[in-house]
């Protein structure tokens, strides 16, 4: 059997609110409504999914437990062009409402990078290996 990672997907508490931020903070293209069961879009390449808890375990019949506050479980990891755009996005994407969590760094394996959180505490990570431009 071979597997194919096609994408990810987040199980959301307030399906309004995670919208508005991964469409109007981060730029997703998310075209549903605030009102959806479940968001299915391309990023990149990449399957991003966000499914309403209580919808997602209506489906599968089960009921979950769900970490609150920041969540360290796993990170979003979102590319930039270069060092002076992580320190733009991070600006922008924290003045928008995004939660800082690691201002940028300039890391030992060539990295600069920041951390958010997203509104439900998913960590989203903001990376260049580029120096410059």
């Amino acid at each position: 059997m071979k597997l194919k990672l096609d994408g990810f997907g987040l199980l959301v508490k307030d399906m309004g609110v995670m919208i508005r931020f991964y469409r109007d903070v981060l730029g997703f293209e998310i075209k549903e409504g605030e009102d959806t069961a479940n968001v299915y879009l391309e990023k990149d390449g990449t399957l991003f999914l966000m499914y309403g808890r209580k919808d997602f375990e209506n489906m599968t019949g089960q009921s979950f437990g769900y970490a609150s506050g920041e969540c360290g479980h796993f990170e979003i990891a979102l590319g930039v062009e270069d060092y002076d755009a992580v320190d733009r996005a991070f600006e922008e994407v924290t003045a928008k409402g995004g939660k800082a969590v690691m201002e940028p760094t300039t890391e030992p394996w060539g990295q600069r990078t920041c951390y958010i959180a997203d509104p439900e505490g998913n960590l989203v990570e903001i990376g260049s290996f580029n120096p410059v431009k």
